[in-house]
């Protein structure tokens, strides 16, 4: 969905401006908050700051990258201005990116529930840089420049990062599996 966030700002309906960012993007901004954060009531406060900066600063978008880009790279510095700021405790993420619609017996759902977790307790124990290209790319299906532009460095820094990170999950998942 390609929206021309300047011209809707030009247009004078701010309300109708920041309704649409928030049904378009509120989702993305909340779970990026919350895996950032590992702190579901930390994310829903920062999703209002990232909407709020957002609008507030849309004149100065220049498109260089997607809304969406720009959006999750908003979500990113307050996240991490949060928790420089923030006693964090530790929460799990079970349960936070669940696939839903499903009719398939109880046995393999809970087995595919287990599975998951087993990749996430592997994706979380990663160092942080490793952590969040994952994320960005296995959920965000963000491409690599995007990925760049968000976190701040160059495409080749994401795609090792990336291969990198892979590659520690599967070696870990093999680890565990052999066990």
């Amino acid at each position: 969905m390609s929206h021309d966030y300047l011209h809707v700002a030009a247009s004078g309906d701010p309300e109708a401006l920041l309704n649409d960012l928030m049904r378009t993007y509120g989702d993305d901004v909340w779970k990026y908050a919350c895996f950032l954060t590992r702190r579901k009531d930390a994310a829903d406060d920062i999703a209002q700051d990232v909407f709020w900066k957002a609008y507030r600063h849309l004149p100065s978008f220049r498109g260089e990258c997607s809304v969406k880009t720009w959006l999750l790279r908003i979500t990113r510095r307050t996240a991490l201005n949060y928790l420089r700021s923030a006693f964090v405790r530790k929460v799990t993420l079970a349960g936070l990116f669940t696939p839903g619609g499903s009719h398939r017996s109880a046995e393999l759902e809970a087995m595919d529930r287990q599975a998951e977790r087993d990749v996430w307790d592997v994706v979380l124990g990663l160092p942080a840089k490793y952590r969040e290209v994952i994320v960005l790319d296995a959920h965000y299906e963000l491409s690599y420049q995007e990925m760049a532009v968000l976190l701040g460095v160059s495409e080749g820094t994401v795609k090792s990062r990336l291969h990198r990170a892979r590659a520690k999950v599967e070696r870990t998942l093999k680890e565990v599996g052999d066990a």
